[in-house]
C-alpha cells in the first residue's frame, strides 16, 4: 500500500480499484484523532450548562460531536471509496450542526464567543476538508 501526503498533513492511503483501504486503521487518521478531541471538549464544555439543558442543547451538541469521528470511522470501514466519501460528508454535516449549536450557546450566553472550542472546530474542518479532497482525487 502506498501513502500520499495531503495538503493539510493528513495521510490518505491509496487502494486498488476504488475500494476502501483494507487493513488501514481509521484511528491513525489525524482527522479522526482531532474529532475525538473535539468530542472531549464538547463534553467538558456542556458540563457547565444549566441543568435544564441536560436533555436539550447539551445533548444535541454531544450527539453532533460524537457523530463526527463516528462517521469518519464508519465511512472508512465501507467497501468503496464513494461510501467512504459519503461518511466524510456526513461528518462534515455534523460539524456544521455542532458549529450552529455552539453559536446558539454563545447567543444564550452559555459560552463566550472566543471559547477555545471554536479553534478546535476550525482545525477539524480544515483536516476533514483535506481528507475529503484527497479521497475525491482518488475516485
Amino acid at each position: 500500500m502506498t501513502v500520499s501526503e495531503v495538503s493539510c498533513g493528513e495521510q490518505a492511503p491509496e487502494a486498488d480499484e476504488g475500494s476502501a483501504v483494507p487493513g488501514y486503521d481509521f484511528k491513525n487518521l489525524t482527522t479522526w484523532q482531532v474529532a475525538m478531541e473535539l468530542v472531549e471538549q464538547v463534553y467538558g464544555l456542556t458540563e457547565g450548562f444549566p441543568r435544564h439543558e441536560l436533555y436539550g442543547l447539551a445533548s444535541q451538541m454531544q450527539r453532533a460531536a460524537v457523530s463526527v469521528p463516528s462517521n469518519i470511522a464508519e465511512g472508512h470501514a465501507k467497501d468503496t471509496r464513494p461510501e467512504y466519501l459519503r461518511g466524510l460528508m456526513l461528518a462534515r454535516g455534523s460539524l456544521a450542526e455542532l458549529e450552529t449549536q455552539l453559536i446558539i450557546a454563545v447567543r444564550v450566553k452559555y459560552i463566550p464567543a472566543d471559547a477555545p472550542i471554536f479553534a478546535s472546530l476550525r482545525r477539524c474542518y480544515r483536516l476533514l476538508h483535506g481528507l475529503i479532497a484527497s479521497v475525491r482525487r482518488r475516485t
